[in-house]
């Protein structure tokens, strides 16, 4: 055990989708049951996701921010509750993500693939990490505050798209730079 950490009450599992039509999360339990789902259609004009548990109930819907410098996504809980998710800028290898209007902060290692949810406290929330070896992204998110899973959910998948984002704008302007050459 690190020091500081005690053990999650619990983990789920993520799995993505790749060959879709719309970007499909599940996330299951240590057996494999889907307790969380989240859809993004193709053709949104805000990159809309919406998140469902297990039984179809509405849980947080996400949005993103089209004009953004830095990436931003906003989310709104089926209670009501609204917080967004926004990059600070000039972190090399460590990112730090702020999450306005909980005061919690997720702070994590980009090329690690791995990411702690932190309290406005300090206090650990949830620990998330990649499986790197699988033919989906995979992430397992280990919860040590089970009150915040709805929240804690949103913040997952949110972070899964602010990855994918990221890697799709190295892509382009990988391609665009190796292109502009000839």
């Amino acid at each position: 055990m690190r020091e500081g950490y005690h053990d999650a009450v619990y983990s789920l599992f993520t799995s993505t989708r790749i060959f879709t039509m719309h970007h499909h999360i599940d996330i299951t339990d240590a057996d494999g049951k889907v307790v969380y789902q989240a859809n993004t259609k193709v053709f949104t004009l805000h990159d809309t996701t919406n998140i469902t548990d297990g039984r179809g109930n509405h849980v947080a819907e996400i949005r993103k921010k089209i004009f953004s410098f830095h990436q931003r996504h906003f989310v709104k809980m089926a209670s009501g509750e609204e917080f967004e998710l926004s990059n600070e800028f000039f972190h090399i290898i460590k990112d730090i993500t702020n999450i306005e209007g909980l005061g919690w902060q997720l702070r994590g290692n980009i090329l690690a693939l791995n990411f702690r949810l932190f309290d406005n406290m300090g206090n650990i929330i949830a620990n998330i990490g990649q499986k790197f070896i699988s033919m989906h992204d995979k992430y397992s998110v280990d919860i040590y505050r089970p009150e915040y899973e709805a929240k804690v959910i949103a913040i997952l998948v949110t972070l899964q798209h602010m990855i994918r984002d990221r890697e799709n704008a190295n892509a382009a302007s990988s391609n665009s730079s190796s292109s502009g050459g000839n």
